[in-house]
């Protein structure tokens, strides 16, 4: 473990992750099997085309790297985020169930006719949101025929809630931060009999969040094929945002399955000020543990004090590194991004997009006060590194506010 201080990047180096003479955390809910089945629902989408893969390569001789891909979120199904995937994806799962069928029977297309929609009834999903999944349920529902409730933590954007209500959701913002959220979201599901649709699992709630994660399988997959497509061989490291962690556990989760020992080295990275994944690790007992309190930070999408349960063994028995990063790492990042050197292509990448990795790898790259960190990672000349960035400026005056007018310097 290294502590730098309070405003610094904090890593924690995870000993056990690549031992094996101990029982691990399952990763067979991303088997090949699974992520066909979710390949073949999303794909079933009229909305659906493979998202790019970027190729920066000027950036990566800045880094002093071999290669640095970005697997862009924004041009999802015109949502501009990633969380449409896991949400529509559970969504699907939930009335193929209700239907007694298997999902594969069902394309989207289906799902929405008439016939299907006077057997399912009238439906309505609830969840709690900082923007993005919850814009992904409404308009998963709306798309389905169904109904939609929304909860937002206190501080959410307002341009987030009115996407949301776009989509014909009945979303409000809430003076509650995110996890009493999810608590709200959960207690009004009981008493409305709603269905909860949260990405985050506890005790008695398991099934809907291991359908999220699965669903969350289409990005590393497209993102595996483009890979070896471009015949550039498969990446060494993947750099992982995480909230709750459900995104990350999805991409690590695939990885172990089709890699195994061979998977790239992974790297959690969560901003600091709710760095519930970093704590856990911190503390050491295994479990996970929770950071409460306002979870003020930029990294709206990650602004997340309690782990998922679903996700924490595959994190903690698989994941190189777990990074606490403050505020002005994922700013450097998305200005990096904006701005492109030579030919690279320009990336809109919002908050808690592809930022907080990117900016973590340029301090990697320039911070000598890292280099210890860089040596653990075995970061080189000759590494690949892959990262996902699940959201465009999905606030845009706020994305304005850190690229244009420079918020958030780098300390």
């Amino acid at each position: 473990m290294a502590n730098l201080n309070k405003s610094e990047i904090q890593y924690i180096v995870n000993e056990n992750a690549r031992k094996t003479n101990s029982e691990k955390a399952s990763a067979a809910y991303m088997n090949r099997e699974a992520v066909e089945k979710v390949r073949s629902f999303h794909e079933s989408f009229p909305e659906y085309k493979v998202t790019p893969l970027h190729k920066l390569d000027e950036l990566s001789k800045q880094f002093g790297i071999s290669n640095l891909w970005v697997k862009d979120e924004s041009y999802r199904f015109g949502l501009n985020a990633f969380k449409v995937l896991g949400g529509s994806y559970a969504v699907g799962k939930y009335l193929a169930e209700t239907l007694n069928v298997d999902i594969t029977e069902l394309s989207f297309e289906k799902l929405r006719s008439k016939e299907v929609k006077e057997k399912l009834g009238d439906i309505t999903f609830v969840t709690a949101t900082d923007g993005n999944h919850g814009r992904g349920i409404a308009w998963a529902a709306n798309q389905l025929g169904q109904k939609s409730v929304v909860y937002m933590p206190k501080g959410s954007s307002e341009i987030r809630l009115n996407n949301i209500r776009k989509e014909g959701a009945e979303a409000s913002i809430t003076d509650l931060n995110y996890d009493d959220t999810v608590r709200l979201a959960s207690r009004k599901a009981k008493e409305n009999g709603w269905v909860l649709v949260q990405d985050t699992a506890w005790d008695g709630y398991e099934k809907i969040p291991a359908w999220i994660m699965q669903g969350y399988g289409t990005i590393i997959d497209e993102a595996m094929e483009q890979i070896a497509e471009a015949g550039a061989g498969r990446p060494t490291h993947v750099f992982l945002q995480a909230g709750v962690g459900s995104f990350a556990g999805s991409m690590l989760g695939y990885l172990v399955e089709k890699f195994g020992d061979e998977r790239p080295i992974t790297i959690l990275v969560e901003p600091d000020k709710a760095a519930c994944l970093y704590k856990s690790m911190h503390v050491g007992d295994g479990k996970p543990h929770v950071v409460t309190g306002a979870l003020n930070t930029i990294m709206a999408g990650l602004a997340c004090g309690e782990p998922s349960k679903t996700s924490w063994g595959i994190l903690k028995d698989y994941a190189e590194i777990f990074v606490s990063c403050p505020d002005y790492v994922a700013a450097r990042g998305m200005r990096i991004l904006a701005n492109p050197l030579g030919c690279d292509p320009h990336i809109i990448s919002g908050e808690s997009g592809a930022a907080v990795g990117i900016g973590l790898v340029s301090q990697l790259a320039e911070n000598i006060m890292l280099n210890n960190m860089k040596e653990a990672l075995k970061l080189n000349k000759d590494s690949k590194i892959l990262i996902i960035s699940t959201e465009g400026d999905t606030d845009p005056d706020h994305y304005r506010k850190v690229v244009w007018d420079g918020a958030y310097p780098t300390a």
